[in-house]
């Protein structure tokens, strides 16, 4: 990976933006989820699902802007799998495989579910019909909460409900969730699109309750500053975060997988002790409060003056 002190230029200037990087990370990303879908199977090892996703993406060239994330049931979002994780897809699970390809500076993000139930179709069918119907309103000059509005009553139609704490976002050079949040329902901001801007809309709904909580389990982290350690170890991984992984989110495996000689208890001291240090920042499975089944739909575009380009396709 490049070494990137993350600059849009010389001081002073301001770097034009690449769409084609973009669209070029943003079709990679779908070729990516495309391939995974077709992995999905019961029985299936989540591990070599996401590492196969992650390899395909890495062939074509492209890093990775985050850890495949494969959520299953009411976990909504952010299970990436562990070093020596054996689960495997349930027989009857409804699941969410969220990718994402980089291409330099430039991200791409999206998402879609699985139900291998057969009885949770709706819940599929409700988000994929919200992400289309909020898609067909974005536009320069729209408010953020009427695309909310649109994806709750979307959900209602479906006899489902939106989770309100989870929801779309901007998309910028280096910073996957920036500049304005796209809701899952009205919350009554009045943020309005800008032409140019890229944006990834995120329907998820559910049968449950219609909000997230924070689980235990956390493989996914992001460097967000700096810490004096005092262990050797501590500042190896440390300067290999740094090297390797920039300020993208990185998953704690990859750390495994690729620092040789470094045992799992020295990598997963030196995540919890630069975790402490605010130094990283943990991103913990996002599970329905009530245990209801989710579903999520997720696709990236560029807001133009009287409607969008998807770039994650």
């Amino acid at each position: 990976m490049e070494r990137d002190e993350l600059g849009d230029g010389e001081e002073g200037e301001e770097e034009e933006y690449d769409y084609e990087a973009l669209k070029e990370a943003g079709k990679a990303s779908y070729a990516a989820l495309a391939y995974g879908k077709g992995l999905i199977k019961p029985g299936a090892s989540m591990l070599e699902i996401a590492e196969s996703v992650e390899a395909h993406i890495l062939g074509m060239g492209m890093e990775m802007a985050f850890p495949v994330n494969i959520s299953v049931n009411g976990n909504a979002a952010h299970y990436t799998p562990s070093f020596d994780d054996a689960s495997v897809i349930p027989e009857n699970g409804i699941v969410k495989l969220d990718v994402g390809a980089r291409k330099g500076r430039y991200l791409g993000d999206c998402a879609l579910t699985v139900d291998l139930s057969g009885s949770h179709s709706g819940l599929v069918d409700a988000a994929q019909a919200a992400l289309e119907a909020a898609i067909g309103m974005v536009r320069a000059g729209r408010q953020v909460c009427e695309i909310g509005a649109e994806i709750a009553k979307v959900a209602a139609g479906h006899g489902v409900v939106p989770i309100r704490n989870l929801g779309g976002h901007g998309v910028e050079r280096h910073d996957l969730h920036a500049s304005v949040f796209i809701p899952n329902f009205d919350n009554g901001d009045t943020t309005e699109l800008e032409e140019g801007q890229v944006i990834a809309i995120e329907p998820f709904v559910t049968d449950g309750e219609g909000y997230v909580r924070e689980g235990e389990t956390v493989e996914i982290f992001q460097k967000v500053g700096r810490a004096a350690v005092r262990s050797g170890e501590t500042r190896a991984v440390a300067a290999f975060i740094d090297e390797n992984y920039l300020t993208y989110p990185f998953a704690a495996r990859w750390l495994h997988r690729s620092m040789k000689g470094v045992s799992e208890f020295a990598i997963r001291k030196a995540i919890i002790e630069l975790a402490g240090a605010e130094a990283l920042e943990p991103f913990p499975v996002l599970a329905e409060r009530r245990n209801g089944m989710v579903a999520q739909a997720e696709k990236e575009m560029i807001v133009e003056k009287d409607s969008c380009t998807i770039v994650t396709q």
